[in-house]
C-alpha cells in the first residue's frame, strides 16, 4: 500500500493505493514544514480516519509539499510521518518536483506553480534543477493567491478598492482594519489568511478592477519566473500546476504569447497524475 500527498500552504490532497487502484482520496489542512512544527503535523495526522485505519498496512509514501524544499525541512517531514506510519518509508520533495513529474513525466521541460503560491524550474526528466527562486510569501508568490490577496488588502485598507468591491469584501468577510492587521503581523500562518480570499477573487473576476490585479499578477509571475528560464533553456516545452494557472489560464496563455511563450499542460490538482506514476513504479 503506498501514500501519495501533494499540499499547498491551504489544503492537501491524499491518495491510498494499493494493488495498482486508488482505495481514497480526500483532503485534510495543508502541511507546510516552513511554518508548522512537527506537533502540529501530527496531530493533523490523527485527525483523519483514512489514515489512522490503514497506518499500519502503508508501506511507502510520497509526500510533496510547499515548504519542502531543504534537506532540513524534508527530515523533518519524514520524521513525524514515521511516527505515524510505524511500517512505512517516506520521501518528502518540494512541490515543484511534482508538479514536474505530474505534467512530464520522465521528458524534460519547464514547469510552473500558480496556486497559492508561486514558483518554478527546469526539470532534467529526474530531477529539479536548482535556482533562486521560490522566495516564499513575504518576499515573492508573484501571482499566486497569497500574493492577489495581499493586493487586495492593501487596496482595502488604503481606500483604493472600488466601493461595489469594498461593499462586497465588508458584507462576506466583516472586514476591519485593525483585524487585518492582526491577522496578518500577530496571528500565526498569516499566508493561510492571505489565500482565504481566493474564491472572492475568482467570483469577481469578470469586475475590471480584480481581472487588472490578475492579469499583473500574472504578468510579473511570467517576468520573474518565466523568461529568465526560457532565456536558459530554450526551446523548452512549459508545464503548469495550480489553481491561479487552472482558473485563468486564458489569461495566462495570452500574456506568455506576448512574450513569446507558449505553454502547453496546465493542471489545476497533480496529485492524479502522482499516484498513476508512482503505481507504475511499485
Amino acid at each position: 500500500m503506498i501514500v501519495v500527498v501533494f499540499s499547498g500552504s491551504r489544503y492537501a490532497d491524499w491518495r491510498i493505493a494499493d494493488r495498482n487502484r486508488v482505495l481514497h482520496g480526500f483532503r485534510t489542512s495543508g502541511i507546510n514544514s516552513y511554518i508548522q512544527d512537527e506537533r502540529y503535523i501530527l496531530q493533523l495526522l490523527n485527525k483523519s480516519t483514512h489514515l489512522i485505519n490503514n497506518a499500519e498496512k502503508i508501506k511507502r509514501i510520497y509526500f510533496f509539499g510547499a515548504g519542502a524544499s531543504s534537506p532540513e525541512r524534508q527530515k523533518k517531514i519524514e520524521g513525524v510521518f514515521m511516527q505515524f506510519f510505524k511500517n512505512a518509508r517516506v520521501k518528502a520533495s518540494h512541490d515543484v518536483l511534482a508538479s514536474a513529474i505530474s505534467t512530464f513525466g520522465d521528458e524534460k521541460g519547464i514547469v510552473g506553480i500558480l496556486g497559492s503560491g508561486s514558483n518554478a524550474a527546469y526539470y532534467n526528466g529526474k530531477k529539479i534543477i536548482s535556482n533562486n527562486y521560490g522566495l516564499g510569501y513575504i518576499l515573492a508568490d508573484e501571482g499566486s493567491t497569497n500574493w492577489l490577496g495581499k493586493q487586495l488588502l492593501k487596496d482595502f485598507l488604503t481606500e483604493n478598492t472600488p466601493s461595489g468591491i469594498r461593499e462586497k469584501l465588508i458584507q462576506k468577510y466583516n472586514l476591519e482594519r485593525r483585524a487585518i492587521l492582526d491577522r496578518v503581523y500577530y496571528n500565526p500562518n498569516p499566508n493561510i489568511f492571505l489565500n482565504s480570499f481566493a474564491d472572492f477573487i475568482y467570483e469577481n473576476k469578470e469586475h475590471s478592477y480584480v481581472a487588472q490585479h490578475i492579469k499583473k499578477g500574472l504578468d510579473k509571475y511570467v517576468q520573474t519566473y518565466l523568461i529568465p528560464l526560457s532565456e536558459t533553456y530554450p526551446d523548452s516545452k512549459i508545464n503548469f500546476t495550480g489553481s491561479v494557472a487552472n482558473n485563468y489560464s486564458t489569461w495566462l496563455r495570452e500574456i506568455g504569447q506576448e512574450y513569446g511563450l507558449q505553454i502547453d499542460t496546465i493542471l489545476s490538482e497533480p496529485v492524479q497524475n502522482l499516484v498513476k506514476y508512482y503505481i507504475n513504479k511499485n
